[in-house]
C-alpha cells in the first residue's frame, strides 16, 4: 500500500472519538421552569432502589437507546418518562457540550424548558421526589472544589521490562476536580455540579450579560 492508497482510502472522512462504539452513551437535560415569576432549576433526586447512585441529585436523562433518532430525542424522552409530562410540554432545547468521562461514558447535556408541571406524575421506580433552585443562585455562587487523586496500578503481570524505567516507571498521576453546591438543605455534586457550572458559564459569557436579582 502506497501514500496513494492510504489516503483514497480516507478520503472525505470525518473524525469521530477514538473507541466511541466501545463507550455507553447517555443524554440529559438541565429544565428550566418558571416558578413565582424567577426561573429555577429542577432537579430529581434518585430513588433509593435505583442500582447506580440511588439517593443522588441530578437531572433527569439516561441511556440513549438505538430506537432514539438521536441524543436530544433521548434526553426528551427521558424527562417525559421520569417525569410523567408529555413530550410537547419541554420546549427551546438547545445543546451544551457533551462530556467524555473517564468511565468508558459520553453525556450529551441539553438545557430546556418545561412549560408545566401541572400534570407531571413522577416515575417512583426511578425518581424519589423532585425540587427547584432558583437560577440566580447558581449565577452568583461558585462551586466548592475539591481535589480526587488518581493512582496508577498496573495489573500483576504488566510487562514491566518492555518499557522504559521498568517498575520505577515514573507514571503521571492525576487529579479530578469535584465541584459541590450546597443549596439550603440539598447538595448537587459530581457531573450534575459539572455541568451547571458549564451552563452558567455560558451565560456569563454572552456579551452584555448583567445578573438581575429578583427581590
Amino acid at each position: 500500500m502506497n501514500a496513494n492508497d492510504v489516503f483514497s482510502k480516507l478520503k472525505n472522512r470525518q473524525a469521530s472519538i477514538l473507541d466511541k462504539d466501545k463507550c455507553k452513551e447517555y443524554a440529559v437535560l438541565l429544565p428550566l421552569v418558571e416558578e413565582k415569576e424567577e426561573t429555577h432549576l429542577l432537579f430529581e433526586v434518585r430513588s433509593i432502589y435505583m442500582r447506580s447512585q440511588p439517593g443522588d441529585v441530578c437531572f433527569p436523562g439516561g441511556r440513549v437507546d438505538l430506537t432514539d433518532v438521536d441524543e436530544q430525542y433521548c434526553a426528551i424522552r427521558e424527562t417525559s418518562e421520569e417525569l410523567g409530562i408529555t413530550p410537547s410540554y419541554i420546549k427551546n432545547v438547545v445543546p451544551l457540550d457533551y462530556i467524555v468521562s473517564d468511565y468508558g461514558q459520553i453525556i450529551y447535556p441539553f438545557v430546556g424548558e418545561i412549560v408545566t408541571l401541572e400534570t407531571m406524575k413522577l416515575n417512583k421506580a426511578e425518581v424519589a421526589e423532585v425540587f427547584t433552585v432558583p437560577l440566580s443562585y447558581f449565577l452568583h455562587t461558585e462551586p466548592k472544589r475539591y481535589k480526587v487523586n488518581f493512582e496508577a496500578v498496573p495489573e500483576q503481570d504488566f510487562p514491566f521490562d518492555l518499557i522504559q524505567g521498568g517498575e520505577n516507571y515514573d507514571w503521571r498521576t492525576r487529579q479530578l476536580d469535584e465541584l459541590f453546591y450546597e443549596y439550603e438543605d440539598r447538595v448537587i455534586w459530581g457531573l450534575t455540579a459539572k455541568i451547571i457550572t458549564h451552563f452558567t458559564g455560558l451565560l456569563k459569557k454572552e456579551e452584555g450579560w448583567k445578573p438581575i436579582l429578583k427581590g
